[in-house]
C-alpha cells in the first residue's frame, strides 16, 4: 500500500494570495486562540504548528533593548541629514541586524515600533529626539525612506513590519495620558495627519501606534481617525497596536469608561488590533475581551477582524513559508559596511550654524583643548541598543590630531562631601566589573533594577573626591573616580554603580538643597534625602545628613588653564538623555544648563578662538555672541566623536541642516499644550519672529551658487529647475531646498513651506541641476467651510535656496485653482469646529465614538469666528445643538450680539445634546458670524431658518 501525503492546509499553500490563506487559517482557530491573539504576546496554536508572535521591537536608530547592536544617530538627527537614501540605508542595516539578532535570539521581534513620525513642532518636547522634524514633509520623507529599509525590496515579503508611532498629535510628556491636544480641523489635516498619511501611501508601513495623549477629549486609542483616515490610505491590512498600558488608561486614569470591558471593546472597535498591556501576562486584557463579548459589546466578527490584520503582517514576514523567506537567513550584524554607515550618518548629522572668520576647520597642527561634560562621552538615550563600538569627540580628536596636541578638561567640579560629624563620604574599594547597563537584554529595560552586589558608600576621614556634573535645572550627578556614578538601589543604600544614568526612573540624579548651614543631598529618584546609617549612606526618609560642600577643584578653573595652553578651545556641551528632557519628562526651558554657560565664558576669556559644539537631543537658546564658531549634532551613536573629529579637522565638509527651528527665547514658544501652529503662529511656517538659527539653516566649508531657476505647471504638476554650483575649492555636499509661498491667500497660510530638497554632492566647480516635480495638491489647504482640500488659484512664489530663510532665487507662477466662495449656511449650518479663528476655546469630543464640539477655556468666555456666511435671502430663526450649561451669543462681524441663546437647565451629561432655538433677523447677503461662548457650553452645531 501506498502512504498517502496529507493535502496543505490551504494557509500553508503559498501559491495562494496572502488574503485567501489568511481567511483558512483565521476559520482555523477557535474564539479562544482568536481571543489569545489580541495580547502583544500572542500564544502559539501547537495544533495548527502556528508559533508564538510578539509585536513590537523597538529600533528607532537600531535595535534597541535586545544588547549590544549598531547603534545610529539619534532620529533628530537623521532627520538633520536631509539624505533620505542615507536614511534608507540606515533602515537596510537595522533590519538586517533584527534578522540576525532573531537568527539567535528568538525575543528579537520582527514586528518593530519604528520610525517616530510625531512632528517636532515644540522643542521643549521630551521625546524631541525621536522625531525627524518639525516641517511633515521632511518628516514624511525621511519616515518614507527609514520604512522603505526596514521593509526591504522583495515585492512579497518584508525583511520587518515598521509600526509608525505615535498616532496622533503627541508632543507634551507633562500629563501625556490625561491631556487633550485641541487640534482644528486645518491644523489636523495640513499638519499632524500629513506626516502618517504620505508615509503609509509610500507603501512600506505595516501599522500604526496611537499615542497615550487624547486629541479633541477622546483618547487616541479611541480615535475614529483610525478608520475614517489611516485605513483608507492603503489597501494594505494595517495592523494597529497600543501603546504601553494605555488600553488600562482608559479606565484608571482618563476615566473615560467605568469598566475595562467597556474600555477594550471600544478600543478593538475604534481600531485597535494588539493590546500592550500588563507585560507578558495576557490574562487581563483576554478577560476583558471575552467580558466584552459576554455583554453584547464585541461580535467574534468583531475579533476576527483584529486578528485578520495580524495574521496578514505575520503572513508577509514570512513566518509561514519559511524555505521561501528571502531574509530567513540573514546574518548581516556588526559588519564593516555597518560601522562604516553608522560613522557616514553621524558625520551627515553634524550642522554648522555658525563659522565667524573661517575658525574651522582647524589648521593641521592645531594645539586643540577640548573641554566640556561632554568631551568625554557617548550617550545613549532610552531607544538605544547596548554599545559595540564606542568613540567619545576627545577619543576622535586624539585619533586624528594625535594625543600629545590635544588637552582634556572636563569641566566639572570636583568636590567632597563633609558630613556633620567632619567625616566625608567615601566610595570603597571594589573589584567592580565593567557589567553595562542592558547588556543582557531586556524586553522591558524599565524592569532593570540597580546594582546591590556592590558595597555601599560609607564615610571616612579622608573621604573619596566625586565628580559634580550640573545638568540644569538644579539636577546633578555624581561620579566616583572609577568612573561610575553614584546611585540607589531597591534597597535604598547609595552605590557607585552606574555605568551611566538610565531606566526608566534614573536613579543617578540628585540636587543639593540649602539646608542651615550646609546641603541636603536629595535624591531625585525616590524624593528622599541622603543619610548616613549603619548599614551605609543610603536614601530614606528622614531629615537626612546636612552635607558641607567642599570644592576640591573648580570646573571653570579647570578648563581656563587648558584653553590658555592650546591654539583652539572646542567646548563639548549638551545634554545626557536620560535628564531633563526624555520620555515622561519635558524640559522647562532653551536655556543651555548654567554650568555650561559658565564654562563657555571662562574658555572664551582664556582664548577667543573657542568653538562650541553642542551635542544635544533638542535645540538651545545659547548666546553665541562671542563665539566664532558653533556646531549642533544629535547623539550620534557609535562613532559620534569620529564624525566630530573629522568634521573639525576638514576630512568631511559639514551639510546636515537644521530640522526644526531654533529659537531665541522662551518668549517665542506658544504654550506646550496650545497645539494650534497656525493660531499660535507655531514653526517655520508660521513664526513671524526672528529665530536664533531659521529652519534648515547649516554652512559648509565650500560655498555654493544657485541659477538658472525655470518653473512650468503641466498635467496637474510644477515643474522647478535650477543649477547648483560648487563655487569653493573643496568637495563638498549641498542641501537644495524648494519652498512655495501663497502671495495673497484669503486665509493664514504658511509663510513658506517646504516643498521639495536634495542633498547632492559636488565637487570644486562642478554644477548639476536640479529638477523637482511637485504635484499641485501641494498647494492645497483644507477649506473648512468645503470640508475637503482645495487649491486656490492666484499667485504663488517659488522659492530656492540653502534654508527656508537664505533663499537665492524666486519666480512667481499663476496656478488655476478652484476659486473661494461664502458658505452656505443655510443649507449647511454651521459646525462648530469648523470656524476660521478662535479665542479661549478648545475642542471636545462630542461623542465617544466620533464628531467633535467646542467648548470655552475653563474660566474663560469664548469666541468663535466663521468668516462669510452667505444668508440668502436672510434668517428669521437661529438653533444650536449644545451639551452642558450655559450660553451662545449670536453677532454679526463686530457688532452688538443679536440673540442669546442659553441652555437652562443644562443637559444631564456632556454627551446629552439639547437643541435651542430662537428668532432672530439676518438680513441677506454675506456676513462674519462671531458666536460667543458663555459658561461650560458643549457646542456641536448651529443652523439657520428663513
Amino acid at each position: 500500500m501506498t502512504a498517502h501525503t496529507p493535502p496543505i492546509p490551504p494557509f500553508r499553500d503559498r501559491r495562494l494570495p496572502f488574503a485567501k490563506r489568511v481567511d483558512d487559517l483565521l476559520a482555523r482557530l477557535t474564539l479562544d486562540e482568536k481571543i489569545g491573539f489580541l495580547h502583544q504576546y500572542a500564544p502559539a496554536v501547537e495544533r495548527l504548528g502556528v508559533a508564538a508572535f510578539r509585536t513590537g521591537q523597538e529600533a528607532l536608530h537600531g535595535v534597541a533593548w535586545m544588547g549590544p547592536a549598531t547603534v545610529f544617530p539619534q532620529a533628530v538627527g537623521l532627520g538633520a541629514t536631509w539624505n533620505t537614501d542615507l536614511v534608507r540605508r540606515v533602515g537596510e542595516a537595522v533590519s538586517k541586524e533584527v534578522r540576525a539578532m532573531r537568527a539567535r535570539d528568538d525575543r528579537v521581534g520582527l514586528n518593530v515600533w519604528a520610525p517616530t513620525v510625531n512632528l517636532l513642532r515644540h522643542p521643549l518636547w521630551g521625546r524631541n529626539e525621536e522625531g525627524y522634524s518639525e516641517d511633515p514633509r521632511l518628516t514624511s520623507a525621511i519616515a518614507t525612506a527609514y520604512t522603505r529599509g526596514l521593509r526591504g525590496d522583495h515585492p512579497t515579503y518584508w525583511r520587518t513590519a515598521p509600526v509608525l508611532k505615535h498616532w496622533l498629535a503627541h508632543n507634551n510628556e507633562t500629563g501625556r495620558d490625561v491631556t487633550s491636544s485641541s487640534v482644528r480641523p486645518r491644523v489636523l489635516h495640513e499638519y499632524d495627519l500629513r506626516a502618517f498619511r504620505e508615509t503609509v501611501e509610500a507603501g512600506a508601513v505595516a501599522g500604526v501606534m496611537p499615542a497615550y495623549n487624547l486629541v479633541n477629549g477622546r483618547p487616541n486609542h479611541l480615535s475614529p481617525y483610525l478608520r475614517e483616515h489611516l485605513r483608507t490610505w492603503t489597501d494594505e491590512d494595517l495592523l494597529v497596536c497600543s501603546d504601553a498600558g494605555a488600553p488600562s488608561n482608559l479606565v484608571d486614569s482618563e476615566h473615560y469608561f467605568d469598566t475595562h470591558e467597556e474600555a477594550t471593546a471600544a478600543a478593538l472597535l475604534a481600531g485597535v488590533d494588539s493590546f500592550t498591556d500588563h507585560g507578558t501576562d495576557s490574562s487581563k486584557i483576554t478577560a476583558r475581551v471575552r467580558g466584552a463579548l459576554d455583554k453584547g459589546l464585541l461580535t467574534e466578527a468583531d475579533i476576527d477582524a483584529a486578528v485578520r490584520r495580524q495574521l496578514s503582517v505575520r503572513f508577509r514576514l514570512g513566518e509561514f513559508d519559511p524555505d521561501h523567506d528571502p531574509y530567513a537567513l540573514t546574518t548581516d550584524f556588526d559588519t564593516p559596511a555597518h560601522r562604516a554607515l553608522a560613522q557616514e550618518a553621524a558625520e551627515q548629522a553634524v550642522v554648522l550654524l555658525k563659522n565667524d572668520g573661517g575658525l574651522l576647520p582647524l589648521a593641521p597642527g592645531t594645539r586643540l583643548a577640548v573641554v566640556g561634560p561632554l568631551a568625554d562621552e557617548c550617550k545613549l538615550d532610552w531607544y538605544s541598543g547596548t554599545l559595540l563600538h564606542r568613540r567619545t569627540p576627545l577619543e576622535g580628536l586624539r585619533e586624528r590630531f594625535g594625543p600629545e596636541r590635544v588637552r582634556f578638561a572636563e569641566g566639572v567640579d570636583r568636590i567632597l562631601l563633609k558630613t556633620s560629624a567632619g567625616t566625608f563620604l567615601h566610595v570603597p574599594e571594589t573589584d567592580a566589573d565593567d557589567k553595562v547597563r542592558g547588556a543582557e537584554g531586556a524586553l522591558d529595560p524599565a524592569l532593570l533594577a540597580g546594582r546591590t552586589d556592590l558595597p555601599p558608600l560609607t564615610t571616612d576621614a579622608t573621604g573619596t573626591e566625586l565628580s559634580l556634573i550640573d545638568w540644569g535645572g538644579g539636577v546633578l550627578t555624581l561620579r566616583a573616580p572609577d568612573g561610575r556614578y553614584l546611585s540607589v538601589a531597591e534597597d535604598g543604600l547609595v552605590r557607585a554603580s552606574a555605568d551611566q544614568p538610565g531606566g526608566w526612573i534614573v536613579q543617578e540624579t540628585f540636587r543639593l538643597e540649602p539646608h542651615g548651614d550646609g546641603h541636603l543631598l536629595r535624591h531625585i529618584g525616590t524624593g528622599h534625602p541622603v543619610s548616613v546609617t549603619a548599614d551605609g549612606v543610603k536614601a530614606a526618609d528622614g531629615n537626612g545628613e546636612v552635607f558641607e560642600v567642599v570644592v576640591v577643584e573648580s570646573g571653570e578653573d579647570a578648563v581656563s588653564r587648558a584653553a590658555a595652553q592650546a591654539d583652539v578651545v572646542l567646548v563639548v556641551g549638551g545634554n545626557d538623555p536620560h535628564i531633563n528632557g526624555r520620555e515622561t519628562e519635558d524640559r522647562s526651558t532653551l536655556a543651555l544648563p548654567g554650568h555650561q554657560e559658565r564654562l563657555l565664558r571662562a574658555a572664551r576669556r582664556a582664548n577667543p578662538n573657542t568653538v562650541l559644539a553642542l551635542v544635544s537631543a533638542y535645540p538651545y537658546a545659547v548666546d553665541h555672541g562671542e563665539v566664532p564658531a558653533l556646531l549642533w549634532t544629535a547623539h550620534g551613536g557609535q562613532a559620534a566623536g569620529s564624525a566630530l573629529a573629522r568634521i573639525l579637522a576638514g576630512d568631511v565638509s559639514p551639510a546636515g541642516r537644521l530640522p526644526q527651528t531654533w529659537y531665541a527665547d522662551d518668549s517665542d514658544l506658544p504654550d506646550l499644550l496650545d497645539y494650534d501652529v497656525i493660531g499660535g503662529r507655531q514653526t517655520y511656517l508660521y513664526f513671524e519672529g526672528t529665530p536664533l538659527f531659521p529652519f534648515g539653516h547649516g554652512l559648509s566649508y565650500a560655498s555654493f551658487s544657485y541659477a538658472d531657476l525655470t518653473t512650468r505647471v503641466e498635467d496637474g504638476t510644477l515643474h522647478v529647475t535650477f543649477t547648483v554650483r560648487n563655487t569653493g575649492d573643496i568637495t563638498a555636499d549641498e542641501v537644495a531646498q524648494l519652498y512655495t509661498r501663497a502671495t495673497d491667500p484669503s486665509v493664514p497660510r504658511p509663510r513658506r513651506e517646504l516643498a521639495a530638497h536634495r542633498r547632492v554632492t559636488l565637487a570644486p566647480g562642478e554644477a548639476t541641476e536640479i529638477a523637482f516635480r511637485v504635484p499641485l495638491s501641494a498647494f492645497a489647504f483644507w477649506d473648512v467651510a468645503r470640508g475637503r482640500q482645495r487649491v486656490a488659484p492666484g499667485r504663488h512664489e517659488i522659492l530656492v535656496g540653502a534654508s527656508s530663510e537664505d533663499i537665492r532665487l524666486v519666480e512667481t507662477v499663476d496656478l488655476d485653482g478652484e476659486p473661494s466662495a461664502p458658505r452656505p449656511v443655510m443649507v449647511g449650518g454651521l459646525e462648530a469646529v469648523d470656524f476660521d479663528d478662535q479665542s479661549d476655546t478648545e475642542i471636545v469630543d462630542r461623542a465617544k465614538t466620533s464628531g467633535d464640539s467646542v467648548i470655552p477655556v475653563a474660566g474663560r468666555e469664548g469666541e468663535l469666528v466663521f468668516r462669510d456666511c452667505d444668508f440668502g435671502k436672510g434668517t428669521a430663526g437661529i438653533a444650536v445643538e449644545a451639551a452642558g450649561e450655559g450660553a451662545v451669543e449670536l453677532s454679526l462681524g463686530g457688532g452688538p450680539a443679536l440673540t442669546v441663546l442659553t441652555l437652562s437647565p443644562g443637559t444631564a451629561g456632556p454627551y446629552d445634546y439639547t437643541t435651542v432655538s430662537a428668532p432672530v433677523v439676518v438680513a441677506g447677503g454675506v456676513h462674519d458670524v462671531r458666536l460667543g461662548l458663555r459658561g461650560p457650553v458643549r457646542l456641536a452645531r448651529v443652523t439657520f431658518s428663513g
